[in-house]
């Protein structure tokens, strides 16, 4: 079912080759600039999406389906072109990798999980660190577009440790609930 709401989700998907264009521009801090715009816009429709589908009742499977997976390969795209093109470097990378990894696997555990016909809610502090990410993420973008503030891919980085730091205690919770599903 097409609603508003799905078809924010479903344009912050579309928008991920065009956002990923934009950052992979060698070195112009013009692209740099688009691709936060773009970034940010698409972090708008995230909230949208979900707000409107709950004020107007109109929570659908397609929705519930999609969201996920929008915020997975916005920050999955975001995360390899920036190690790629050497913004997230060194034993930044372990961050990155942390976080890619939880995504993966708490998706895994929720297919897992969703057979079985148990569900796996969103907790209050996987929000806050999916918030940090998309944080965290658009202030690296932001840093290449302002290299004059050189301050800024300090903090950007420095949250992208404190997300990857609630991304394995969110990632624990998760699976500490998905094990007491599991045969041993």
């Amino acid at each position: 079912m097409l609603t508003l709401p799905n078809i924010l989700t479903l344009s912050r998907i579309l928008a991920v080759p065009l956002l990923a264009g934009f950052l992979w521009w060698p070195e112009w801090r013009e692209g740099y600039a688009i691709a936060f715009a773009i970034y940010c816009l698409m972090g708008i429709t995230d909230y949208f999406d979900g707000y409107l589908a709950r004020a107007q009742g109109t929570v659908s499977k397609l929705g519930v389906f999609l969201d996920p997976i929008a915020d997975k390969i916005m920050i999955a795209a975001v995360i390899l072109i920036l190690c790629g093109k050497q913004v997230i470097v060194e034993w930044n990378l372990v961050a990155a990798l942390v976080i890619l990894v939880r995504e993966i696997a708490v998706s895994g555990l929720r297919e897992f999980l969703g057979g079985l016909q148990v569900s796996l809610p969103v907790s209050r502090l996987a929000k806050w660190k999916t918030t940090l990410q998309l944080a965290a993420l658009g202030a690296l973008i932001l840093s290449r577009a302002l290299p004059e503030w050189p301050w800024m891919l300090t903090v950007s980085l420095t949250a992208l440790w404190v997300a990857a730091g609630l991304t394995l205690i969110t990632g624990w919770d998760y699976l500490r609930v998905g094990l007491k599903h599991m045969d041993t």
